[in-house]
C-alpha cells in the first residue's frame, strides 16, 4: 500500500517509548526489550496502519509483540492507532514494540536466541508477475529466513485475498518444512482461528464478496535451519 509522506511520523516515532530504530543492535536480544521478558514473543511482518497489531496486542497481554513495516509514514500511524488502543484500555503498551526494517533482510534484525513463537503474515503483496514472486513474504527464500528465528514447532498465520498467492504460499510451506495445520477457503464461514482480529483490508476485500484465504502452518520437528 502506498502513503503519502508524514512529515510528522519520524519525529513521533523516536519519541515513541516502543519503538526501537537500528533493529540490528537488538538482534539475539529481543526478549530484553520487554518488561517481561519470559512471555511467548510473536512478530508481525508488515504490519501497515497497525490495526490488527493494536488490538491483537492489547486483547494479549501475556504475549511480546513486534511488529514491522518498511515506511515511516505508515509505522507512524500504526503508532497512533496502537497508542489509541492502549489509551482505550487504560493500560501502558509494554508488550509491543515496532520498528522500521526490510523485511527481505529480517535475518539481520532476528536470530534463533529471539525465539519468535509465531508469525503473522496478513495480505501482503502478491507479486503476480513471475519475475517478482521470490519478493513474496510466504516464497521459500523468505521462508528459508524465518527459519533462523523461529522456534522448532513455530507457527505461521497467513492471511490473503489472493486465490493463486495462497495456492502457491501452500506449497511454499511444505516444500521448506512446515506443516499446513489448518486451511480455509473462506475463512469468515470456516474459521479456523480461535479469534479473527479482522484486518483493514479484510474488511474492504470482504464487503467486496471476496473470500479470505487462511492457513495455520507450523515448523516441523527437525526442519529447524
Amino acid at each position: 500500500m502506498r502513503i503519502r509522506y508524514k512529515k510528522w511520523a519520524r519525529p513521533e516515532l523516536e519519541a515513541s517509548k516502543f519503538y526501537r530504530d537500528e533493529p540490528e543492535k537488538l538482534k539475539g536480544k529481543w526478549k530484553e526489550e520487554f518488561e517481561n521478558s519470559k512471555q511467548p514473543l510473536h512478530l508481525e511482518l508488515g504490519c501497515g496502519k497497525g490495526q490488527f497489531m493494536a488490538k491483537l496486542a492489547v486483547e494479549n497481554p501475556n504475549t511480546n509483540y513486534i511488529a514491522i513495516d518498511l515506511v515511516d509514514a505508515m509505522l507512524g500511524l500504526a503508532k497512533r492507532n496502537i497508542e489509541q488502543a492502549y489509551q482505550e484500555a487504560n493500560i501502558e503498551p509494554k508488550n509491543v514494540l515496532i520498528t522500521r526494517f526490510d523485511i527481505e533482510r529480517i535475518f539481520l534484525i532476528l536470530e534463533k536466541k529471539d525465539e519468535v513463537e509465531r508469525i503473522y503474515i496478513n495480505f501482503c503483496n502478491p507479486w503476480p508477475r513471475g519475475k517478482h514472486r521470490k519478493k513474496r513474504l510466504t516464497h521459500s527464500i523468505q521462508l528459508e529466513k524465518y527459519k533462523q528465528f523461529l522456534k522448532e514447532k513455530g507457527e505461521i498465520y497467513f492471511k490473503t485475498d489472493d486465490d493463486e498467492l495462497f495456492e502457491a504460499s501452500l506449497f511454499y510451506l511444505e516444500e521448506s518444512g512446515f506443516e499446513i495445520v489448518k486451511k480455509t477457503y473462506d475463512l469468515h464461514e470456516e474459521p479456523i482461528f480461535e479469534k479473527n482480529i479482522e484486518t483493514e483490508h479484510e474488511k474492504m476485500f470482504s464487503e467486496q464478496g471476496i473470500k479470505i484465504k487462511a492457513c495455520i502452518a507450523k515448523l516441523q520437528k527437525g526442519k529447524k535451519e
